[in-house]
């Protein structure tokens, strides 16, 4: 299965300038789809794709994955062109003062696969303590109670 051209789009975005300016702690930065462009050349993709480019950029989707609101666009009228500008502010400053979760430094698979499951396991253990238990929670998940099926 290949990648679509708006997630390497997202990709690119989060893995070059997001995770930079969260690093930096900054709490405002931009995104040039000029740059985007050149980076995404690189990478053998021709530059025929600009209103894809404008639009990957601009999605709740991008935006919501990784807590970012855009402040302005800058360009022309409509908003798509080489020479737009994305200028994007972190939600909280948690985004700020900490890179993205999945780009944490000094990390390899293991551990960040260790460190998310716990955070699964985490909200499971919380979940079952508000149903009263294990056996309360299956009863709840089946949408029963075992009197009722006598």
């Amino acid at each position: 299965m290949s990648i679509g051209l708006s997630e390497q789009i997202r990709t690119l975005a989060k893995s070059k300038y997001i995770a930079k300016a969260a690093s930096a702690k900054q709490p405002t930065f931009e995104i040039r789809v000029r740059d985007v462009i050149s980076d995404l050349q690189k990478m053998g993709i021709p530059p025929t794709y600009t209103p894809q480019i404008c639009s990957a950029l601009q999605t709740r989707r991008f935006l919501g994955e990784n807590g970012l609101v855009i402040e302005s666009v800058d360009g022309p009228p409509k908003k798509v062109s080489p020479t737009v500008v994305i200028h994007y502010r972190f939600l909280n400053s948690a985004k700020v003062v900490s890179a993205p979760e999945s780009q944490l430094p000094d990390e390899d698979l293991t551990r960040r696969a260790q460190r998310l499951t716990e955070k699964l396991r985490g909200l499971l253990k919380n979940e079952l303590a508000e149903q009263g238990g294990g056996e309360a929670f299956l009863r709840w998940v089946r949408g029963y109670d075992e009197e009722d099926a006598a």
